[in-house]
């Protein structure tokens, strides 16, 4: 089992994950088909050199998913019990095919779950960053996860 108890976990505490990921223009067309999400800005790269882009972009629910999915080997794997919900999710750049991205988790809040004793809450900041270092998206995480078994 590779991931955290809740008991574990501590405000501060940081991962940064050893998985890196290049995407590709497979990861970014399929994941945008298989979604039925018919924006240009994905799927035609025509259109898209006529824009401040200059070539279509990676979809950002992809990333979201990517940024997320890395996390999970060191934080949650094994030992979350449900995801409550994204919030200020952002996209302060692009991701384009060919771009490397590595994720940095930190574990902003912690609190005991008043329904559930063998339970936790934990609030995760996600941020994902390509080969330049530049950050290309974040997200808070909630989510439920179970407390180490006496």
């Amino acid at each position: 089992m590779a991931g955290v108890w809740f008991d574990e976990l501590s405000v501060g505490q940081r991962f940064e994950h050893a998985i890196r990921r290049t995407v590709t223009e497979t990861d970014n067309v399929l994941f945008t088909a298989m979604t039925h999400n018919p924006a240009l800005l994905h799927l035609d790269e025509e259109y898209m050199q006529g824009t401040q882009f200059g070539r279509r972009i990676v979809n950002s629910a992809f990333t979201l998913g990517l940024m997320v999915g890395i996390s999970v080997g060191d934080t949650t794997l094994g030992t979350a019990v449900a995801n409550l919900g994204w919030d200020e999710v952002r996209f302060p750049k692009p991701v384009f095919h060919g771009d490397t991205l590595h994720v940095v988790t930190e574990v902003l809040e912690l609190r005991d779950s008043k329904s559930r004793p063998d339970q936790g809450i934990v609030v995760f900041l996600h941020q994902a960053f390509n080969q330049r270092d530049e950050l290309v998206a974040s997200c808070k995480r909630s989510g439920l996860q179970r407390r180490k078994p006496q």
